[in-house]
């Protein structure tokens, strides 16, 4: 993504990085004193973070910061040294602008421990020592005083670390994939009584979120940055290419395992070696590894699946929308820990389109089986497709004990089914009805590569039985339904 010219150079870091969104009207930048102050210290930099460090800093013709209003948002994986970046950064500003004053804020005690530990480092530099007038121990009480009057102070946002400051000159929320809006609006505040001429300066840095993370500002930011609907905001997201699936434990890393680590991390293999990675790796584990470890976001991967446009362009949000007519497929999945199941139908509607739709998402697999055979009984269904090889596979025989006639499908008959459901969502040739369970399965689904296909991962991290039971569903009724009366289902 190409971004804004400053005075000093356009910035590049669109060769190296997944996307670079600088803020709008940018004429100038704060760079080049704060380079120059960290050269007199003795930081040095690594070629990637120069131009980071001019986007951060951006100005407009006013003189404030580009992205004073909005911050700047650092999507980075663990590893490339975006705390070493901006606690250089913080170190030189507060030499240069007596006074000003710091707030580093983690979501977790201990990451701010940890930051606050590496800050010390800093503060004990031999070029540095001098300048610095105290360090403040303490847990949630921990600050590096300067002698001309600047300060860092630290803490933890779930220990309330942030209310009732005021005067805050610099926000930097580490951990900000773990950010909900009141502790924002808690903190932001304080910078409105910022003394500084270029304005209070904002960072958020972080790595894509879990799903269960309370992540709504980093999402929110990121999207309306990509999106170009915010001009006060920069956004700066290293990562690995969306569709890349790492090669899995206990496997070796292949070569374009390592071409992805060194898209994702710019600090490799120079600062960053192998063994860090696979130490973090190992650790990690599959999914938070390549939230993590290479910086790829959830919903980007769903996108290499079916993209969200396309999802959302065929929900049936009607309020009362058109119901099934005719026979019905009807499948159940149970997830991988057997805590949930779900059963959907499939069928056409009037007009002759496809419509898929949850009918029963409940925890535990008891009640599945008398779901179904209840459907079976007071409708007319074409189909009942299990996978055999699922953890609903263990239904089938108290299935058939009621009386239900099941389709067992094959692995080829899986992936038939998941290639369908793709193609109909991407080309908009069925329908799904506007569901919750619907929704937060597809923003957790991954996909398996299974020989020449792809199946949903049943190991996923998080719920997708109304998933896998729709698309079955929708295979069902696509492949086994026949003619005759319709039949309102």
């Amino acid at each position: 993504m190409p971004t804004s010219p400053t005075k000093t150079g356009t910035l590049r870091l669109s060769d190296i990085a997944k996307h670079v969104v600088a803020p709008a009207a940018i004429t100038s930048t704060g760079w080049p004193p704060v380079c120059g102050k960290c050269a007199e210290l003795g930081i040095r930099f690594r070629p990637w973070q120069p131009d980071v460090g001019r986007l951060i800093l951006a100005k407009r013709a006013d003189g404030l910061y580009a992205a004073t209003i909005g911050g700047t948002g650092l999507s980075i994986p663990r590893q490339v040294g975006k705390t070493f970046l901006v606690a250089a950064i913080i170190f030189a500003l507060c030499l240069l602008r007596p006074g000003l004053t710091v707030i580093w804020t983690a979501h977790r005690l201990r990451t701010a421990e940890e930051t606050f530990g590496k800050l010390q480092v800093f503060a004990k530099r031999s070029k540095i020592k001098p300048h610095v007038e105290k360090v403040v121990l303490g847990s949630g009480e921990e600050e590096i005083r300067f002698r001309n009057g600047s300060r860092i102070l630290f803490g933890a946002r779930e220990r309330g670390f942030g209310r009732g400051f005021d005067e805050v000159d610099v926000l930097v929320y580490d951990e900000a994939q773990i950010l909900g809006e009141s502790a924002l609006d808690d903190m932001v505040p304080a910078t409105n009584q910022s003394r500084q001429p270029t304005g209070a300066l904002l960072l958020f840095m972080g790595t894509p979120p879990k799903p269960e993370d309370k992540s709504e500002v980093f999402e929110r930011m990121r999207s309306e940055a990509l999106s170009g609907d915010d001009s006060d905001t920069g956004w700066v997201e290293f990562g690995a290419d969306d569709n890349f699936t790492p090669t899995p434990l206990p496997q070796q890393f292949t070569k374009a395992d390592w071409a992805q680590v060194a898209k994702a991390n710019p600090s490799y293999p120079h600062d960053t070696t192998r063994e860090a990675i696979l130490r973090m790796r190992k650790q990690l584990g599959p999914e938070s590894m390549l939230r993590e470890g290479f910086g790829v976001w959830d919903e980007d991967r769903l996108q290499a699946a079916i993209p969200m446009d396309r999802w959302q362009a065929i929900a049936e949000t009607a309020r009362q929308p058109p119901r099934p007519v005719g026979p019905v497929s009807v499948s159940v999945e149970v997830d991988f820990d057997r805590a949930w199941s779900a059963v959907s139908v499939a069928g056409g509607r009037p007009d002759g389109v496809p419509q898929v739709q949850v009918v029963m998402h409940h925890g535990g697999t008891a009640w599945a089986v008398d779901e179904i055979a209840g459907i079976v009984k007071r409708h007319r269904v074409c189909a009942v497709p299990v996978d055999p090889n699922s953890p609903a596979g263990s239904l089938i025989a108290g299935l058939e004990d009621a009386g239900v006639e099941v389709t067992k499908m094959t692995t080829g008959d899986a992936k038939q089914a998941c290639g369908q459901f793709h193609d109909g969502a991407v080309n908009g040739t069925f329908r799904h009805l506007a569901q919750p369970e619907l929704d937060v399965a597809l923003k957790t689904a991954q996909r398996r590569i299974v020989g020449d296909g792809w199946l949903w991962d049943r190991k996923a991290n998080g719920d997708i039985t109304p998933l896998v039971s729709a698309t079955n569903a929708l295979w069902g009724w696509t492949t086994r339904h026949g003619s005759g009366d319709l039949q309102i289902f």
